[in-house]
Formats: structure tokens, C-alpha cells, sequence
């Protein structure tokens, strides 16, 4: 298509478009059919640049383009794109397949149902659907979700070894929950754009039968080492569209790598081992900061950050407070051809007060621990 031409088809689309259904946040946006999306440019986006060149747009089809416009840059139009239909240019080299067979590989791990709030803190009532939430059990057999995990697969859930270890003497870390968007209803329902009253399925709450701390893990310590633990629930986890188990870090790009330039999320109810900030599932935008300028900040404290940590943050007012102490750190990448998150780190400790500016939070770095993971879960 010539550019004239082109331009002009682009103009017809904006006329009487006041408004955009895909804002960005953050790079992200959500497509008029509900589906993750990246904001680029039009010509970027290759199935919706063949739609335009055609020459012809029908009705229906041209309303779904001025819906997915998120802005302009440089006089060009941006388009939400959906990421997975969105192909990469050069796919990224994997690594060899995990060696028990038991942890999900892409695209059967990750999907990230995008019923996003655009524009919020909260997540949509689907998205993340491998965040869970690790009950304890009190003194008088009171019941409390104090911190986060995410679900690697039908029987295990990855979180911190402090969540396991150094809590309460006398509490019991006793199950999981699985499926909750909003603390305080069940089911968890919302209202459609049309008026139409939507809910996902009662959550599922999953008796915990084997807790497995990293063995090198030191306890309540100031560096927090080796922080990561593996929770097996009694029974199989039928995974549905609100429950399904994340993608663990197997690219062979993720191998060392501290993720520096991307855009990664916390996600999680707010929960730490003393409080919690929110009945329903919060997000929050981070970038990951280069391991000496961690530890440059955090040597007033007489911490030290290694290389099976890495740290994100710093932001005032942003930190992984919006997450859960054991939750995931994600990142969105791409493996032939499909999008999907992957857990490139468990929350594990950061500043008190949180969200101080310059003060990153440190996370377990997941993919140093991908052997210890294979290595202790069994069918």
C-alpha cells in the first residue's frame, strides 16, 4: 500500500473516534476483545497492517480499529496489538526441555487472561491466575492468609522459604488458596461492559501435605539467602481459566540474566508475615536494577545482594508491598511465536516503610534455582 494511501485509510478510522478503549500503561493495553496487548505502531502490528491494506475495512472491522488505537507517537498512530498474535522477529534459542517432565512448558503455562483494569492498581478478576494465597493456622484454629506463591504445576506451589521457615512458632502453614481475585466475596463477580453480570469460579482451598525450604536457606537473616520453597498440596489441581500454573524461566535468554530494561510486575494481595493492604489482587509496573546499585543502597544496612537474587524498584511509592512476601516477580516474553509470563523472581525482603525512593526490592532470582525445583517435585 502506498503511504498516501495508507494515511488516508488511517484518517477514515479516526473520524468521529473521541476517545480510546486501549489506553496504554506502561506499554501494555488491552485489545477491544479483551486480550493482552503491547502499544506500537500500526505498521508494526502485522495482522492488523494487512487489515489496513486491503484498501477496504469493513464496518465491524473498522470499529475494532479506532477501539484499538492507545495514542500516537511521532504523528503515528499506535495500535494495541495483541501479543499472542503478535510474532517475533527472531525467536529466542530455549533450553533443553526440563528434565522430569512434570513442570509445564509454553504455551501450556503463563496464559495471562487479559480482563485487566486499564488504568488501575487492581488486576481483572482473571489475570494471574497462578497467584495463590498460603493459609496459616493460629492459636483457637483461626485461619489467616499472610503471604503469596505462585502455582508451578498440578501439585506444587513456588513461594519463600521465610513464608515457611521463619514464621510464628506457634502458626502452621496449613494450605493454599487457589482462583481469589477479591478477599471478601466468593464467587468473585464483576459487571461487563454491556451490563452483563460475570463470575469466575468459587476459589479452591488445598490442604498443604509436604513444606520443602531450600536446605541452604539460613533463617531470619539479614541477607535472606537462598529464599525459595516449594509447597505440595494433597491433591491434583484441575486447572481451569482461573487457575493455571505459571511459566517457570527456561529460555535460555533468562538463564544469568537480571532482566535490566524490562518492564517487569509484582502482583499479590499486599500480604507479609504482619499485615495486608488489600482484599483484591493488586499490580504494580517495576524495572529491575543493576545488582552494585543494589547493593550500594542496601550496605547501610549491612545487606549484601548476590547473584542468585536480582532487584527491582525504587520507585516512591511503588514496591512490592502491592505484592505478597513469596509472590512472583513476572516477566512477559515471547517463545515461538506465543507470549507468556514467567516467574523471574519470589518476592522475598525490601525497605521498611515500603516503596521509599531509591530502595529497590530484592527478589530470589528463579532461574538460578531451576535445578532444585526439578529436582524435588515428583509426580
Amino acid at each position: 500500500m502506498e503511504p498516501h494511501f495508507l494515511s488516508a485509510v488511517l484518517m477514515l478510522l479516526l473520524v468521529g473516534t473521541s476517545s480510546t478503549h486501549a489506553q496504554e500503561i506502561f506499554g501494555y493495553c488491552t485489545t477491544p476483545d479483551e486480550q493482552s496487548g503491547t502499544c506500537i505502531n500500526l505498521r508494526e502490528c502485522g495482522y492488523i497492517f494487512e487489515l489496513v491494506q486491503r484498501g477496504v475495512v469493513p464496518p465491524e472491522d473498522r470499529r475494532f480499529l479506532q477501539l484499538g488505537q492507545c495514542g500516537y507517537r511521532n504523528g503515528q498512530v499506535l495500535i494495541c496489538c495483541a501479543n499472542s498474535r503478535r510474532r517475533k522477529q527472531q525467536p529466542q534459542p530455549t533450553q533443553p526441555p526440563l528434565r522430569s517432565g512434570l513442570l509445564p512448558q509454553p504455551p501450556n503455562c503463563g496464559e495471562n487472561f487479559s480482563d485487566r483494569v486499564v488504568g488501575g492498581k487492581e488486576t481483572g478478576k482473571r489475570e494471574f491466575p497462578w497467584m495463590a494465597l498460603i493459609e496459616y493456622t493460629k492459636p483457637g484454629n483461626v485461619k489467616g492468609h499472610h503471604c503469596g506463591g505462585s502455582l508451578i504445576n498440578n501439585r506444587y506451589v513456588l513461594t519463600a522459604a521465610h513464608c515457611v521457615s521463619a514464621i510464628p512458632s506457634d502458626w502452621q502453614l496449613t494450605g493454599v488458596r487457589l482462583g481469589e481475585w477479591d478477599a471478601s466475596t466468593n464467587p468473585d463477580c464483576t459487571t461487563s461492559r454491556n451490563g452483563r453480570r460475570e463470575c469466575n469460579d468459587p476459589y479452591v482451598d488445598c490442604p498443604v501435605v509436604e513444606r520443602i525450604p531450600h536446605p541452604q536457606y539460613p533463617g531470619n537473616t539479614r541477607d535472606q539467602l537462598n529464599d525459595i520453597a516449594l509447597l505440595r498440596l494433597q491433591n491434583e489441581i484441575q486447572f481451569t481459566e482461573f487457575i493455571s500454573p505459571v511459566c517457570l524461566p527456561t529460555l535460555a535468554s533468562h538463564r544469568d540474566a537480571l532482566f535490566l530494561g524490562h518492564k517487569v510486575v509484582v502482583s499479590g494481595w499486599g500480604r507479609t508475615e504482619t499485615n495486608f493492604t488489600s482484599n483484591i489482587k493488586l499490580k504494580a509496573d517495576l524495572d529491575p536494577v543493576p545488582t552494585s546499585d543494589c547493593n550500594q543502597r542496601y550496605a547501610s544496612q549491612r545487606r549484601t545482594v548476590t547473584a542468585n537474587q536480582l532487584c527491582a524498584g525504587g520507585a516512591e511509592g511503588v514496591d512490592s508491598c502491592r505484592g505478597d512476601s513469596g509472590g512472583p516477580l513476572l516477566l512477559e516474553d515471547f517463545s515461538d511465536g506465543n507470549s507468556n509470563y514467567y516467574i523471574a523472581g519470589v518476592v522475598s525482603y525490601g525497605p521498611t516503610p515500603c516503596g521509599l525512593k531509591g530502595w529497590p526490592g530484592v527478589y530470589t532470582r528463579v532461574a538460578a534455582y531451576l535445578d532444585w525445583i526439578e529436582n524435588n517435585v515428583r509426580p
